[in-house]
């Protein structure tokens, strides 16, 4: 199942470029910082991925998928219309969500190994929590 986690493994690293772009467009120091922290935890677990996909002797994941970029272009426009603080929270809170249910579809399969879903579940677990924080984020900044 090599092919979930790489997939995993892609999207992850989407969500990592999604809060830094977020954290370009807000505009409170203070919601800055915590989409930069959160960055840098979400940074932390592509690496531990990819050290998963290096001992399986798999391809690393260094660059954004094409439908994250696709995203990150359009958020750019969006934002362009839109106040920084609640539009970043927003589209962090959209792609928190989005990356949740490709965790929970991963989860879903019936045929993973005991060893992958034992890795997914515990990367699911940080997700979860990035996306109770966007979810209090977005509350904050919604005007």
């Amino acid at each position: 199942m090599s092919t979930i986690l790489k997939t995993l493994t892609d999207t992850t690293f989407d969500s990592v470029e999604g809060y830094r772009k977020a954290a370009e467009k807000a505009n409170d120091p203070q919601l800055k910082g915590i989409l930069l922290e959160q960055a840098g935890k979400r940074e932390a677990l592509v690496t531990r991925l990819n050290d998963e996909l290096h001992r399986r002797g798999e391809e690393l994941v260094t660059k954004g998928t094409m439908t994250g970029e696709l995203h990150q272009a359009w958020m750019g426009i969006a934002n362009l219309f839109e106040n920084g603080d609640e539009a970043a929270t927003e589209r962090v809170e959209e792609g928190e969500d989005y990356l949740a249910r490709k965790y929970e579809e991963a989860l879903e399969h019936s045929d993973l190994s005991a060893e992958d879903r034992t890795i997914i579940q515990s990367a699911y677990a940080e997700v979860k929590e990035g996306e109770r924080l966007s979810d209090m984020l977005e509350q904050k900044y919604d005007r």
